[in-house]
């Protein structure tokens, strides 16, 4: 079974019609909303984890696509410059998911993407702003 992160962005327009519905009925796909969000100005933004067989991923994919939702690989939106980070370990004590957790031999930090919900919690907490995410 394959699964993909997505963001998906729904304008004023079609935010009320059953399109995550859809994913399920006519795609055979199970997802699981990980954040969602609302926009002051009626902009819809979903991650979500979508899991099912690849061909009726793509299917999926091809249906938002063409209902006029645009979709981001959520891998994309995080970024972690390793450069600044300072391995302080401020943002893996808040991480809820553990993907934020320090090496036991090194004790610098590492970053397990799968594992993300994208919360913000980490780059909310960084003092040095190593991390960013992008929704």
């Amino acid at each position: 079974m394959a699964k993909r992160k997505l963001v998906l962005t729904f304008s004023e327009n079609i935010v009320t019609q059953p399109i995550t519905y859809r994913l399920v009925k006519d795609h055979d796909l199970a997802f699981n909303i990980l954040r969602a969000e609302i926009t002051p100005n009626m902009e819809g933004k979903i991650l979500i984890e979508i899991s099912g067989q690849e061909d009726k991923i793509k299917s999926g994919v091809k249906y938002l696509k063409d209902a006029g939702v645009t979709i981001q690989e959520a891998e994309k939106d995080i970024i972690l410059d390793k450069d600044l980070c300072v391995s302080c370990g401020l943002c893996a004590s808040l991480c809820i998911t553990q993907a934020l957790f320090p090496d036991k031999k090194s004790r610098r930090l590492v970053f397990d993407k799968e594992k993300c919900i994208l919360c913000g919690l980490c780059s909310n907490s960084c003092p040095v702003d190593a991390i960013k995410l992008k929704i």
